[in-house]
């Protein structure tokens, strides 16, 4: 079995703010989410110790479709051929036509677009697979209330590569935050989710942000208090540079390395528009 730890993708010279996992499969080695193209250096250097190149990876498995998970897996795809691409249903035509997704990233980060996440290739149709229940031996379930098309997968040992479902927990601090971007956070979906979760008991957390948890029911028990903490603190009138003060203040120790990982000015702009979607329903 791969070692359960994660490649350190050094996102934007920075150490724990992305990670991506290997693990074997029934069919062979695997990827957990990949990052963005400006950190496939990192990540090739971190499978060769290893012992394993990029075209020893036989599948991708993506938790969602979002940057910071998948943003390279088209350059992944057109580098190693034979790379066969898992994601949801609703994820996967924007893999294959990026240019939505790309625009709208474009206008959300501006000039920085191109050095924060680099090329957004798409993913040739024959490489994409759309998820079912079982993916390579893993079950594999919706996950939504982070993203409506985000996916986990439960593997037979009991880790939950959980993607952004199981929230940001970035050692060596131990607080566990929501990343709550727009335009899909939905505070009913992702309890629902934690819920799922819960019911699968799994034995271990597999975070992107960055880590593995072995103590999966206090940080889903943490995860839930604060998500409905920020809804209501967004919720009684709080602005963005108070939400950010909040949070920083919960914290305490750490704040810019949960900063770089889930930008609270973001989580903010998704509790807003859900706060005033719900308002308005």
């Amino acid at each position: 079995m791969a070692e359960l730890a994660p490649l350190d993708l050094g996102f934007q010279g920075r150490d724990r703010v992305i990670g991506a996992y290997v693990l074997d499969t029934e069919d062979g080695p695997a990827l957990f989410d990949c990052g963005p193209a400006s950190s496939i250096p990192r990540l090739k250097d971190g499978l060769a110790p290893r012992g394993l190149a990029l075209t020893d990876i036989r599948h991708l498995l993506l938790s969602h479709i979002h940057l910071d998970h998948a943003g390279a897996a088209g350059s992944l795809v057109r580098e190693h051929p034979g790379l066969q691409v898992h994601v949801s249903e609703i994820g996967a035509p924007h893999l294959v036509d990026p240019s939505r997704l790309e625009a709208s990233a474009r206008r959300l980060y501006g000039e920085a677009f191109d050095t924060l996440w680099g090329e957004l290739a798409p993913v040739p149709e024959p490489n994409l697979h759309v998820v079912g229940p079982k993916v390579l031996g893993l079950e594999c379930f919706p996950a939504p209330g982070h993203a409506r098309h985000h996916v986990g997968y439960l593997g037979a040992d009991g880790t939950l590569y959980a993607g952004d479902a199981a929230g940001v927990r970035i050692p060596p601090h131990i607080a566990v935050l929501p990343p709550t971007p727009p335009p899909e956070f939905e505070l009913e979906a992702w309890l629902a989710t934690i819920g799922e979760i819960e019911a699968r008991d799994p034995q271990r957390l597999a975070l992107i942000h960055f880590d593995v948890v072995d103590d999966p029911q206090p940080h889903l028990t943490e995860l839930r208090r604060r998500l409905a903490e920020w809804v209501d603190v967004v919720e009684a009138g709080a602005g963005e540079d108070e939400f950010a003060q909040h949070v920083r203040q919960e914290l305490g120790n750490g704040p810019d390395d949960y900063e770089h990982a889930m930008p609270f000015w973001q989580s903010y702009a998704g509790l807003k528009r859900y706060v005033e979607r719900r308002a308005a329903a």
